[in-house]
Formats: structure tokens, sequence, C-alpha cells
């Protein structure tokens, strides 16, 4: 397939404004672009092909329309381009990089999981005012880390409708990952209905794009749950195909911007080390992502490296990170497979010797049920123990003395349990490796060793059926308190999912260490996906003063009220 084939069906027209007529994709995420070549080569970091880098960039935000097969919709693109141009930077050097915004609404960009001062962190109203119309701010900060990261707006809905592209960073010293190509892969969803539009059809109906539900059909035929479970599910009004709030009903699956008819290919020579930087930079899709026939070592999470580990298939969370290397021996042709977690949907790439070649699309896998482990219920977990006097009610605040009452709780899980060690909804049955987040671990020893002072528990709350979102009980609309830390201080936060999805949390400004295994190497990240009726504890060290965004990266949950303000200041200025 040629690009020429490419352009005439994804084509990316751009409206009034600044912007002139762009290319279809930014190089990066061309279909058979080559890659970059392995970290130690002298190719490393440097511009191959539209990619930005150097010390002084600039970006442009502007509106676009953006088509995928026969729908298309309006969009915002950066530089005229969906997704946004690959930013290539070096650790231990300074950037400037010049934002102008050309949007007829305010915007502006988050730098997803960089180390930056408060005040460079991009999220409107919090740590800075935003980019007003016409008007560009310029963002200047040391890049002190290396890693696979990105970018996106924190502004509205632009996130979802194009606002988002690649950050790569390399080592100040050479990779110890050794790897002859590189590619980003960036997993995004898409649909024309505009999110404003899609979050209202979910105040109307919390199931609204929920086309996989339980039939009759099944009932008779023997799937799916039995009469006595459903009728049991049914009195406690949940719904165990309740798996993603927007899915394949409306929404196409992208890699790199390509969905599975265009199939985005990769390049390689048969025997070589393939670096793949995957980005999941979705608005409301948790994907399932495999290579089948490879196997993938995962060297890095959230732009930090871990020890090797290999995997079959990954779940990867909304605003998650994974490296991973793969080596196809042979000059076959190897699908890249991005599934939805609802398996309402796919999309396929290829890695192949030349372009042109592809692999069958694999047919989706049988959409998973909810169990009662997602809603806190599982008494597995609790043989040999006393439940005398122990509640399993579904609303009973004194589990969660933390979480403020009202109509925006539905549900507090009566028995949450620690699932770093589970494998994602709905591959938990599956015959072939899957990662987990207890098996990363941490390739250098991590940076501070103190055993946390206090504890905090942070408990994310809704009411599913009215689309209500929000942490605690409580929104920022609802001027929920921010959460205080001191300077340099050392806390063990516990996140209790009381809700029947997944929520990827993410702080912003930090990372921190998530309680698996011995202590010393435990994985860092920036981002870690609450199982539904799970929780998850990670160490924290408040090195960064100032205001951080800590939220759910569901847009829509976000969107809806499911974020606070992490505050970082010295004793002497009140913190707790």
């Amino acid at each position: 397939m040629t690009n020429d084939l490419l352009i005439n069906r994804r084509r990316l027209l751009i409206g009034s404004g600044a912007l002139a007529m762009a290319p279809l994709f930014p190089a990066w995420a061309q279909s058979a672009h080559g890659g970059h070549s392995g970290g130690s080569a002298a190719m490393a970091g440097r511009n191959t092909g539209g990619t930005l880098s150097g010390e002084t960039i600039a970006l442009t935000i502007g509106a676009a329309r953006y088509a995928v097969g026969k729908r298309s919709a309006s969009a915002v693109a950066v530089n005229g381009t969906i997704p946004a141009p690959l930013i290539r930077l070096r650790e231990g050097q300074n950037v400037r990089i010049a934002v102008t915004n050309h949007l007829q609404e305010q915007s502006s960009i988050h730098w997803h999981g960089l180390l930056v001062p408060f005040h460079m962190d991009g999220v409107p109203g919090l740590s800075f005012p935003g980019i007003d119309p016409g008007e560009n701010f310029t963002y200047a900060f040391p890049v002190s880390q290396s890693g696979t990261y990105w970018y996106h707006s924190h502004s509205g809905m632009q996130e979802a409708t194009g606002l988002y592209g690649p950050i790569v960073i390399d080592p100040a010293i050479p990779d110890t990952v050794a790897y002859d190509r590189e590619y980003v892969l960036m997993l995004a969803d898409w649909s024309p209905v505009h999110p404003h539009i899609q979050l209202k059809k979910l105040k109307t109906m919390g199931g609204y794009y929920n086309w996989q539900r339980q039939t009759i059909g099944g009932l008779i035929a023997g799937t799916d749950q039995s009469l006595k479970e459903r009728l049991e599910w049914a009195n406690m009004r949940m719904d165990p195909t309740d798996i993603s709030d927007v899915t394949g009903a409306t929404y196409s699956y992208l890699i790199n911007g390509h969905d599975t008819e265009a199939n985005w290919t990769a390049l390689f020579a048969p025997g070589e080390r393939i670096r793949l930087r995957i980005i999941n930079a979705s608005a409301m899709t948790n994907f399932n992502l495999r290579v089948p026939g490879l196997p993938m070592t995962v060297v890095a999470a959230d732009g930090c490296n871990v020890q090797p580990v290999e995997a079959d298939e990954i779940q990867i969370a909304i605003a998650e990170t994974y490296d991973v290397i793969v080596q196809p021996a042979e000059p076959a042709a190897f699908g890249i497979v991005a599934e939805a977690i609802d398996r309402s949907g796919l999309v396929r790439a290829t890695l192949a010797p030349q372009i042109g070649m592809s692999t069958p699309v694999p047919t989706l896998r049988k959409r998973p049920l909810l169990t009662m482990r997602d809603m806190g219920m599982d008494m597995r977990d609790m043989e040999g123990m006393d439940m005398a006097g122990h509640s399993m009610a579904m609303r009973d605040f004194s589990a969660a003395p933390g979480v403020k009452k009202g109509p925006g709780v539905a549900t507090i899980a009566p028995m949450p349990t620690d699932r770093l060690a589970d494998r994602g909804t709905g591959l938990e049955d599956e015959d072939h490796r899957v990662l987990t987040y207890s098996e990363l671990r941490a390739r250098d020893a991590n940076p501070d060793p103190r055993t946390p002072t206090r504890q905090i528990d942070v408990n994310l709350t809704a009411n599913m059926e009215l689309y209500m979102w929000s942490i605690d009980g409580e929104t920022i609309s609802d001027g929920a308190a921010p959460i205080p830390f001191r300077t340099g201080e050392r806390v063990r936060v516990n996140l209790i999912n009381h809700t029947m999805m997944p929520h990827p949390i993410h702080l912003h400004g930090h990372f921190f260490e998530l309680v698996t295994g011995e202590p010393g190497n435990r994985p860092r990240k920036h981002t870690v996906n609450v199982l539904p009726g799970g929780k998850v504890s990670f160490d924290l060290t408040a090195d960064a003063p100032g205001d951080w965004a800590f939220h759910c990266h569901m847009l829509l949950h976000m969107h809806a009220g499911m974020m606070r303000v992490v505050t970082v200041r010295a004793d002497k200025e009140g913190a707790a």
C-alpha cells in the first residue's frame, strides 16, 4: 500500500486560520517510514524526518478536520498533523517550546510524565493561565530524565479530538538496552461524535454505548451468567458487561492515526531487535496489546527502565507507556493487535520486512464479564479470617470513612483487595503470559529507601447510573480541598476503587513506587490502573513543590469530577 493510497482514504483537512494544507501524518507516524536506528547508533536522537529536536521548538495549535474511513469531524491539530509531531530530546539538555494557539478557544499542552517546574506543567487554572486564542506561551525547562512520554492538551476535550503527540528522550549516556531499530506506537480512539455529546448521552443513560449486554438468547444458549446470577446482579443494579463507557459502538481504534484497513506497517530486517515505544493516548480506551507469534520483552514502563520481563500480552491503560523489544527472525509479517478492553473493537498494524505484507485480522475474542471480585466482594481472599460483624452491604460508608455521602456515591466496595498481581480485566483466563504490575521490577535501585511516615486513603467513587465520578465523594467543582504534602515527605497512598470500572490514575510532576515485591527496586510510574473493586498502594516522595493535578485519565471521568489537586509545600507554608 502506498502513501498515496493512504492519503486518498484518510485525509486531514485543515480549516481556516494560520494553518496551511498539511502532510497526512507527521513523518514518524507514516506507514513504512523505516523507523529510527538504535539508541547507541549515530542517528539516535537526531531529526530523522519530521522529528522536532534541539533546544528551541515551535508548536502551533489549530483547527482541522479529521477523517477515518467515511467518517469525519472537526479536530485539533499541532503543526497541521494528527497525531502531533514527535519531540525528541536528550537527557541533560534545556528546551524552550513556544506554543501558539490559533483555535477560537483556550488551549494548553501538558508534558505527560515529564518532571518539570509546576508552572510549566500546562494545566490551565492550576499551574498556568492557559493559552488564549491568538496568544502564545513558551514552556522552558531542563530535561532531567530519559524514556518514552507524550504530550496532550489539558483544556476541555481537545485531547480526544487530536491534540496528542509522542516524546522520546534519549539518555545522557548510551542506553544499555540494545536494539537495532525503533518505532513509536501511539494508540488512540476516535469518534465523529464530539466528546461533549458523548458525555451528554452518558448522563442520559450510563450504558448508552454498551451494545454488548447479556440477552435472553444468550441465557437460552447457556452462555454468560446463569439466571440466578443475573437476578442477583439485577437486584444490585449492576451490569457485568459494563466494562467501558465509550466503546466500538462509536469509536474507531487507531495506531499512529491508522485504522485496521490502513494497516500501519513497520519495516524490519530478519533478526533485528525492534524497540516498540507504546503509548496509549486514548481518551477512554484501555487496550490489550499483543504481537501474535512474537514474545515481547518489556524493558521500560512509563519511561522508567525495568528489569526485562517477557510477556505475550499487555493491558496498557490510558496514559501509560511501555517499551518492549521484539525480534522477528523470519521474513514474515506479524500483526500488532490492540484490542479494546471490552472487546468491542480492535486495530491491527503490521511488522513486516516489506510494505504490502499483512496478517489476517484476528477475530474479536469473547467479551469479558465482571465478577464479584470486581465489586470488591471476593470472599476467596478472606478465607481463614474472622468475618463476624463485617458488613457486605454495597453502600456501607463505615467501610470508607473518608468518603463524603451523597447521590454521587452509589457503591462502597465491602472487601477491596490488592490487585497488583492480578491480570487486567478480561485476561484472567488467557493461556499465554499476561504482564502484571507485580512482575515489574525497576532496573535501578529506588532513589528514596525511606519508610513512609504516614499513609492516606484516596477513594475512587461514582454513581455510574447517573454518570457521576469523584474522589472521596467530592469533585473539584464541589470545592474539594487539595491533598496536602510536606516538601520531601515520604507518604504511602492507598488508592481504593469503589466502582466497577478500572481507573488509570495519573499524578503530575512525580513518579511513585508501586508497593509490590520487596523494597529496593519497586516499579516507578506516573500512572497506575486501579482495577474494579481493588486497591493499589504506592509510596511517594513529595519532592516537587507546587500544585499538581491528580486524576483519572479517562477523559470523561476527569471532566465529570474524578480529579483532585495535590499541594506540595514546605512546613512553614502550613501544609499537613
